[in-house]
């Protein structure tokens, strides 16, 4: 895995768009998925390792009893086990998912949004999902090159695997998929959101980069960089506002915005 230290916003701007050159079509689309965190010692473990790990060991209770009480007009219609958990995992549930972006603005944005860190270096996390890809069981890799997909939906996961027991028999060895949500609100389309999800409660999405040689990448942000990112994400209308529609993201982005930033 490499790390790259930014020192401006023109070396982050080069950074952020770095290998997104397709020569095949002639033109610019990235291979990589996003995640930003606003301390650069925050890791990526699921909100099932959490809390000493306590939900790990009760991830099916846990989704089961989310099934039973969010019927109806509670939830929208899931058809799949991971229409479920994609949208528990939207409502604040522990689950094995994690919460990454297409766009690399996206996630300066919540690397930046809280200035309660912004006297501590942040990190973006940059994956090259066609990279993870090869690690992927033959029968996943299958399903990719038949809907010449790069990225799994919540159908196609559902094809392979129905269920999680059967999802972490297909391989032994530890693995990771980039999967689309369903548009369960104008918050996950805003966000170009997509999730990771490995093949065991238990597996920990760090550890497994960490020993990657090809298509990860950590840029971490300097905290006195943070401030100039900050503004200029407000310029270009990567706000609060926009990324959480409705009264609480609109609230979030004013007082923010209209807060002083400390000497």
């Amino acid at each position: 895995m490499k790390e790259h230290r930014v020192k401006n916003w023109t070396e982050l701007q080069e950074a952020l768009f770095a290998e997104s050159w397709n020569e095949s079509i002639g033109r610019f689309r990235s291979r990589f998925a996003f995640r930003g965190v606003p301390d650069e010692n925050h890791d990526l473990s699921t909100s099932l390792h959490r809390d000493q790990g306590s939900f790990a060991d009760h991830e099916r209770g846990l989704l089961r009893a989310f099934r039973k009480y969010a019927r109806g007009h509670f939830a929208p219609a899931c058809e799949t086990v991971w229409d479920w958990l994609a949208l528990a995992q939207h409502h604040g549930l522990p689950t094995r998912l994690l919460d990454w972006t297409f766009s690399p603005y996206v996630a300066l944005h919540f690397i930046t949004e809280n200035p309660d860190f912004h006297k501590v270096d942040g990190a973006m996390w940059c994956v090259d999902y066609h990279e993870t890809n090869r690690l992927l069981p033959e029968p996943l890799q299958a399903q990719l090159r038949t809907e010449g997909a790069d990225v799994f939906t919540a159908d196609m996961l559902a094809e392979g695997a129905g269920d999680l027991a059967s999802f972490d028999r297909l391989a032994q060895h530890p693995f990771v998929l980039f999967l689309e949500p369903p548009s369960l609100d104008e918050r996950i389309v805003n966000q170009f959101a997509l999730f990771s999800v490995m093949n065991g409660p238990q597996l920990r999405l760090d550890t497994f980069l960490e020993k990657q040689e090809r298509g990860v990448r950590r840029l971490v942000i300097p905290a006195s960089l943070k401030w100039e990112v900050r503004d200029k994400l407000d310029q270009i209308n990567v706000t609060e506002r926009v990324l959480m529609p409705g009264l609480d993201g609109l609230c979030r982005w004013l007082r923010r915005y209209y807060s002083p930033r400390p000497r």
